[in-house]
């Protein structure tokens, strides 16, 4: 009875953190450390092709592309998690044109088996941002067309555009932008294609609208200041060497 308690817990816990035994895996993938002054940081593929390099990257951006969340929402991490750099790849079954969903799952067992990743999502409140719909309404387009879905084009301070992105992902990629936790309360399905311009905090001479009038003017969208749910992935062990590929 102890051994079938225990095998149902894991059970649990690997359908929370995406383990379960019938997780998509990649067919072949390497990770190895980085070399050491590569100027060529920070890249990784582009979403529709056959498979998943990444180049000069940490390990908790992995972490974040894997499980769809943002640093803040990353607990128990150790240092190291931000400063030591990877090289990954990675290819799945033939046919496969990964987009990110597709790649979420593989990634994780990547992370899972290489480095004896153990995590687990915690719910917990704290303050942040409700993405809703603004009084005058959405001023969406709808995505049209066979594109690859919910990766990100261009987010950077001053300007945020995307392809085929849901109204999740569009609230992952302004939390950082706003400076907490963004969750999508519009109540609005499906995938849109969009575009925003506003004034960076550090360019004090902007004459563009701040990121709050932009969300609203272009899009037809508006954050909310209030106490949201936070899904948390709490780290209990991570390696910080990767098993040999």
């Amino acid at each position: 009875m102890n051994r079938l308690r225990g095998w149902l817990i894991v059970a649990l816990l690997s359908v929370c953190c995406g383990t379960a035994g019938a997780q998509a895996a990649f067919e072949v993938a390497t990770i190895k450390a980085a070399p050491e002054g590569d100027a060529a940081q920070g890249n990784w593929s582009l979403p529709g092709i056959g498979s998943f390099w990444a180049k000069n990257l940490t390990l908790a951006w992995l972490i974040r592309l894997a499980y769809g969340i943002n640093d803040e929402q990353i607990a128990g991490k150790p240092e190291w998690l931000e400063t030591v750099l990877f090289d990954v790849n990675a290819k799945p079954e033939d046919g496969v044109k990964l987009s990110r969903e597709e790649l979420k799952p593989r990634l994780q067992r990547l992370l899972q088996e290489r480095f004896h990743l153990d995590a687990h999502f915690e719910t917990r409140e704290a303050k942040g941002y409700a993405l809703v719909v603004a009084k005058n309404g959405p001023r969406l387009t709808a995505t049209k067309g066979d594109k690859s879905p919910g990766w990100r084009v261009e987010v950077h301070a001053g300007h945020v555009e995307g392809k085929n992105w849901s109204m999740p992902h569009l609230a992952l990629e302004l939390s950082p932008l706003a400076g907490s936790t963004v969750v999508d309360k519009t109540g609005l399905s499906g995938s849109y294609d969009l575009r925003m311009v506003y004034a960076a905090d550090v360019d004090k001479d902007s004459t563009l609208p701040s990121l709050f009038t932009a969300l609203r003017e272009t899009l037809g969208l508006q954050l909310e200041p209030q106490k949201v749910p936070v899904q948390m992935l709490v780290i209990v062990h991570v390696d910080k060497v990767p098993t040999v590929n």
